[in-house]
């Protein structure tokens, strides 16, 4: 991959890191309200889970594209973490963050393998 390449990849990049962080930062919807009628706690309660599910998706995909910005800074940004072959520049476009070529992330999906880096749900916790 040449210099070209890496610097349109670390705009798209830094650009999407910024778009997260700003939503990330805004987290009112997650405010506990309180309301005299039984039906509104309920729907509260389901627009509250709603928007926790938001941050926690934002929150990965901002991991996501942090770990890609660190690899292009070593220098192996646009190698599959599995296989380490290269991965094709439409995914790239596409998924500028993608840390597994497309056969690899298949294999990820149908949990063929343990994703690297990938900290498990309990590991998050106990951190």
């Amino acid at each position: 991959m040449n210099r070209n390449d890496l610097n349109k990849y670390k705009v798209l990049l830094e650009a999407k890191q910024e778009e997260l962080a700003a939503g990330l930062r805004n987290r009112d919807d997650i405010a506990i309200e309180k309301t005299p009628d039984a039906i509104d706690e309920v729907q509260l309660a389901g627009e509250r889970e709603l928007a926790i599910r938001n941050l926690d998706r934002e929150s990965s995909l901002l991991r996501s594209v942090r770990a890609a910005l660190v690899r292009i800074a070593e220098g192996n940004y646009g190698s599959c973490l599995h296989c380490e072959e290269e991965i094709k520049p439409k995914r790239l476009d596409a998924v500028p963050w993608a840390k597994y070529c497309i056969r690899c992330q298949e294999a990820a999906d149908r949990h063929e393998f343990e994703p690297e880096g990938g900290e498990s749900f309990d590991e998050l916790l106990a951190a």
